[in-house]
């Protein structure tokens, strides 16, 4: 293992883009030699994790078509980063200048919308790392020889970019790499690095950087929707994973933040009715002539977005000033309960609420096809025509119905 590593190392000198003979032999380590060697220890990496076997990943990769400068090999859940571009991930990332690589506790640094893999920025990513740290802290605090920093000494945009991802890492200096044991019993205690994590994220209603579940799911269900296929990288996580929420989660969230508005508004000396199974909106206020149309919402994230209803805005719009739009954020859930049971947020209320165009995002749209509407000088539908019902001697294939443009 030290020695394929350092091969890798000393190739990195030779890098280039183009597939030449030496890129072509580090290719060759790092997309299959070095992964079937770790494969060979599935078992104790799985135990780290706390996967069955069958549910850890090992991948390397030197670049699709040009060769990029930093190649890498990683471990990682399957479900749970199903690409090197999603979730959590340990990897090895062999430094541009040959002198080092690093056993890193890293990340993906992009989101699939749906439609999209969305870039995740760079303070997201940092946002994401403080809040893994924290976690790790009891079993890395023996443990003097973790970096919080990364120096790959890339040239390169997409090699730079895996130092802001980086959670914690081993260094390993080409003059000084240690033996398979060493290396292995390294790669043991990663593992077990990324299985808390792991458990953590699972668990956790919301992480700091991660994008608002409900616009997430919002924009996923609007590209379901609309026919866009997931490529397989991009498998869905599961509801109550992460960033994705159950139904009944949901709920919770809803009820709980329904009710800390009501809490604050009858404080206010309001007389406070929920109308949100009948109308556009979640509380009808009334205090002597007075009236408020408050609508509410509830979320884990920062409460940067939230999700509107076209029907919403419209009588928002019609209500104002006499509206209020009431985000509880911050909202805590607990996910180890039979049934989820939310807690604490923080509220924060807009009263007069304006709701201007340039703070709404369209996340999909209802488009009049024409079809079946007679326009003049055409016909609203052409048939194809029909096809002989036996094939001729060159007719053995079928063949699709070409129809001419009209003129």
């Amino acid at each position: 293992m030290d020695d394929l590593m350092g091969k890798v190392l000393d190739l990195q000198t030779s890098w280039t883009a183009s597939n030449t003979k030496e890129m072509q032999e580090r290719g060759a380590i790092v997309r299959r030699k070095l992964p079937s060697l770790l494969r060979e220890h599935t078992v104790q990496l799985a135990a780290g994790l706390d996967l069955d076997p069958m549910e850890v990943g090992v991948q390397g990769s030197d670049g699709t078509g040009l060769k990029t400068e930093i190649p890498w090999v990683r471990v990682f859940g399957r479900d749970q980063s199903p690409s090197a571009t999603t979730g959590w991930y340990v990897v090895y990332l062999f430094s541009g200048s040959g002198e080092r690589v690093y056993l890193s506790l890293n990340q993906g640094t992009t989101v699939w919308t749906g439609g999209v893999f969305k870039p995740r920025k760079a303070e997201d990513l940092r946002a994401r790392v403080g809040w893994a740290r924290p976690l790790l802290e009891s079993a890395t605090s023996a443990r003097p020889d973790l970096h919080t920093s990364l120096e790959l000494d890339a040239r390169t945009p997409l090699g730079r970019g895996y130092g802001p991802g980086n959670v914690v890492a081993i260094e390993y200096e080409r003059a000084a790499l240690p033996e398979q044991e060493t290396l292995l019993e390294d790669l043991v205690f990663m593992a077990g690095l990324l299985g808390t994590v792991y458990e953590a994220e699972r668990l956790a209603p919301h992480i700091p950087g991660d994008p608002t579940p409900e616009v997430l799911e919002a924009e996923q269900s609007a590209a379901r929707t609309a026919g866009r296929r997931a490529p397989k990288s991009a498998r869905p996580r599961k509801a109550g994973q992460g960033y994705l929420l159950t139904a009944g989660e949901r709920k919770a969230i809803e009820r709980h933040s329904v009710q800390m508005a009501t809490n604050h508004f009858e404080a206010q000396g309001w007389v406070v009715k929920d109308v949100g199974d009948r109308e556009s909106f979640d509380l009808l206020l009334n205090k002597g002539e007075r009236q408020l149309h408050v609508e509410v919402k509830g979320t884990t994230s920062a409460g940067r977005e939230v999700i509107l209803t076209r029907s919403e805005v419209e009588k928002q719009r019609k209500y104002h000033p006499n509206n209020a739009l009431v985000v509880v954020h911050s909202i805590g859930l607990d996910r180890t309960s039979p049934e989820p049971v939310a807690s604490g947020g923080v509220l924060h209320c807009t009263s007069p609420w304006v709701i201007e165009a340039e703070d709404l995002k369209v996340i999909s749209y209802a488009y009049r096809t024409g079809v079946n509407t007679p326009v003049q000088g055409l016909a609203s539908s052409v048939e194809p025509p029909a096809q002989p019902a036996v094939p001729g001697p060159r007719e053995g294939v079928a063949r699709r119905a070409e129809v001419a443009p009209p003129t």
